[in-house]
């Protein structure tokens, strides 16, 4: 993956919730990282044919594995003003240089 084709800038979200001392509750989100990322959409070729009889992911993000941070699909992604929901994280290739992310579309 080159750098050139990173061309969407993300931010991966935690968000939590808790309740103050009324009960109301809060949701809370907390930005872990800003990174450079490819971005593809869902679309007919084969590889996003073989995808879907796994996974409903409507996007696929690759980026730079960032270090002291696990990706895990507890966290969302922001991107150019929509949320994403993690439902896939793999390391490509096993070599623990990028990281490839299914994520879902969220309608809000």
């Amino acid at each position: 993956m080159s750098y050139g084709k990173m061309k969407d800038f993300i931010e991966i979200v935690l968000p939590s919730q808790y309740k103050d001392k009324d009960g109301v509750l809060i949701e809370e989100r907390t930005i872990l990282a800003r990174v450079r990322a490819y971005r593809e959409g869902r679309h007919g070729n084969v590889v996003w044919a073989n995808r879907a009889t796994f996974t409903s992911a409507t996007e696929l993000f690759r980026f730079r594995v960032i270090p002291n941070l696990e990706v895990t699909t507890s966290m969302i992604i922001l991107c150019n003003g929509s949320e994403f929901e993690i439902t896939s994280v793999e390391d490509v290739k096993g070599k623990n240089m990028y990281i490839e992310v299914l994520a879902i579309r969220w309608n809000k």
